[in-house]
C-alpha cells in the first residue's frame, strides 16, 4: 500500500520480450497490483510475462516462510517482537523488495489479448480490472521500460491527497523545456493539445499526449471507461471523459532531455484522426454538460460563432473570385461585389467574437477543474524530503501515452476473447505500448 490506499499500475506490453520481465520486477513494493497486459504480441512476450509472475510468486513464497519462522521465534524472545515493531513500521529488508503489504494474496495479474485491440484498448482493459479490485489509484507504466517506477509516488500523491481525481506529466511547463524537443514532434503536440483544450474543457493543462498518468478510483467509476477510444488518442479521448464526470485534473512538471531516438507515430495522419475524433467528442461534451444536465448560454454562442465564421469566410473568397472575374466590369458591379465582401467580412468578426466569448464561459465553467501542480513537497516514494515531490524526473526521450494490455486475479492467467482488429496503424508498424509519440 502507498500511504494507508491501494494502487495499482497497469503495463502495457506488445512485442516487448526484451523489457516486459524486466519492467514487471522493478515495480516498487509498495504497488499492491500489477496488471500486466499482452495485446496479442507475436513473439514471446507472454512467456515472459509468466515468468515474472511465476519468481514473484516464488519471492512473496519465501517471504511467507520467513514470517511464519519469524512469528516462531517472536513466541520465545521478547528481542523479537521488538525487531518485528521495526519492521512493521516501514523498514524492509531485501527478501521483500517486490511484495506488497496490501489486501491481495499475489499482485501480478496477467490478462491476454486473442486479438489486437492498440495501445487504449489494452490500458482500457487494466483500467477496468483495476476497477473491479477497487484500487485507489493506478498509473500506466509501458511495457518498454522506459518509465522510471521511482515516479509512481509523485503520481500517486495528489490522489491520496485528493487534489486530483486524474494525474499526467507536462512536458511544457518551462520554456526551456519546449526548445528541447524536435520541431516536428513539438508542432504535432502543440497543435493536438490546443484542439484537446478545447475539446476536453481543461484549459490549464496540456501536453495531452504525456505517457505519464495515473487515475482514481472516482474516475474509474464515475467517468465512461468502458467507451474509452482504443487506439493511439486514447488519451486526449478520456480527458473528455472525464471532463463530462466532473472530475479533477491536475498537470505535474515533467521535464524531457531528447536525444537521437525517432517518433513512432507519423503525425501528417495521426493529427487529422485524433482531430476529427476530438471534434466528435467535443460536441458530445458540449451537448451533455450545457444541454442535457444544465443549459448554458455558451452553447448557443458556439453556434452562432462557428456559424457566423463559416458564413464569413464562404462569402469573403466568393467575393474575392466575383471581382476576379469583374476585372474590365462596369463599377456598379464591383460596388456591390465590394458591398457582400464587406458584410462577409463583418460576419466573420461577430462570429470571431462569439467564439471567442464562448471560450471564456467555458474556461469560467471548468477553472476549478484544472491545475498545475508545483514543487512544493516531498519526495517520489513517499519518503519526506525537503523539495521536489511534485516534479516528476527529466527523462531521456520521454514517454508518451503508452500502450497497455489487461491482468486480473493477481497471479492468475486470463484469455480474453473481447476486442477487435486494430485499424490501419497510425505508426511506422503497431509501435510498442510506450513508445514515444
Amino acid at each position: 500500500m502507498y500511504r494507508g490506499q491501494t494502487v495499482g499500475v497497469v503495463i502495457p506490453a506488445y512485442n516487448e520480450e526484451p523489457f516486459v520481465r524486466e519492467t514487471i520486477v522493478t515495480v516498487p513494493a509498495f504497488v499492491d497490483r500489477i496488471y500486466v497486459v499482452d495485446d496479442a504480441s507475436t513473439d514471446d512476450t507472454w512467456t515472459e510475462i509468466q515468468r515474472a509472475v511465476a519468481l514473484d510468486r516464488a519471492r512473496s513464497d519465501r517471504r511467507g516462510r520467513s514470517e511464519r519462522n519469524g512469528i516462531h521465534d517472536r513466541h520465545n524472545s521478547s528481542d523479537r517482537q521488538e525487531s518485528r515493531t521495526e519492521r512493521s513500521d516501514g523498514a524492509r529488508g531485501t527478501d521483500e523488495s517486490t511484495r506488497t503489504d496490501g489486501p491481495f494474496d499475489e499482485r501480478i495479474v496477467a490478462i491476454r489479448h486473442e486479438e489486437n485491440r492498440g495501445v487504449g484498448g489494452a490500458i482500457k482493459t487494466g483500467y477496468l480490472h483495476a476497477r473491479d479490485d477497487d484500487i485507489a489509484a493506478t498509473a500506466v507504466m509501458g511495457g518498454d521500460g522506459q518509465m522510471d517506477p521511482n515516479v509512481l509516488g509523485t503520481l500517486f500523491d495528489p490522489i491520496v491527497d485528493g487534489e486530483a481525481d486524474y494525474v499526467k506529466g507536462n512536458r511544457f511547463v518551462g520554456r526551456r523545456d519546449r526548445g528541447d524537443m524536435p520541431r516536428l514532434r513539438f508542432v504535432g503536440n502543440a497543435i493536438l493539445g490546443a484542439l484537446t483544450k478545447i475539446a476536453s474543457g481543461y484549459w490549464s493543462t496540456g501536453d495531452p499526449q504525456s505517457g505519464y498518468t495515473a487515475i482514481s478510483r472516482r474516475a474509474l467509476h464515475e467517468a465512461d471507461i468502458e467507451g474509452m477510444y482504443e487506439f493511439y488518442g486514447y488519451c486526449n479521448d478520456l480527458l473528455v471523459k472525464l471532463n463530462v464526470a466532473r472530475l479533477r485534473v491536475v498537470d505535474l512538471p515533467n521535464p524531457i532531455i531528447y536525444g537521437d531516438e525517432e517518433s513512432h507515430i507519423r503525425y501528417r495522419t495521426y493529427v487529422p484522426r485524433v482531430s476529427w475524433m476530438l471534434l466528435r467528442n467535443f460536441l458530445w461534451r458540449l451537448r451533455t454538460n450545457y444541454l442535457v444536465y444544465d443549459f448554458h448560454p455558451l452553447v448557443v454562442a458556439y453556434g452562432v460563432g462557428a456559424g457566423a465564421s463559416a458564413l464569413g469566410v464562404v462569402g469573403i473568397f466568393a467575393s474575392l473570385a466575383s471581382l476576379a472575374g469583374l476585372v474590365g466590369a462596369g463599377s456598379a458591379a464591383a460596388s456591390t461585389v465590394g458591398v457582400a465582401g464587406l458584410v462577409s467580412a463583418l460576419l466573420f468578426v461577430v462570429g470571431a467574437c462569439a467564439l471567442v466569448g464562448a471560450m471564456a464561459m467555458d474556461i469560467g465553467e471548468n477553472d476549478h477543474l484544472d491545475d498545475v501542480l508545483f514543487p512544493d513537497r516531498g519526495g517520489p516514494t513517499g519518503e519526506p524530503v525537503e523539495s521536489g515531490r511534485n516534479v516528476l524526473p527529466s527523462v531521456a526521450g520521454g514517454t508518451e501515452s503508452n500502450g497497455s494490455q489487461l491482468p486480473r486475479e493477481s497471479g492468475s492467467t486470463i484469455e480474453s476473447d473481447g476486442g477487435r482488429r486494430t485499424e490501419p496503424s497510425d505508426t511506422d508498424s503497431e509501435a510498442p505500448p510506450g513508445s514515444d509519440g
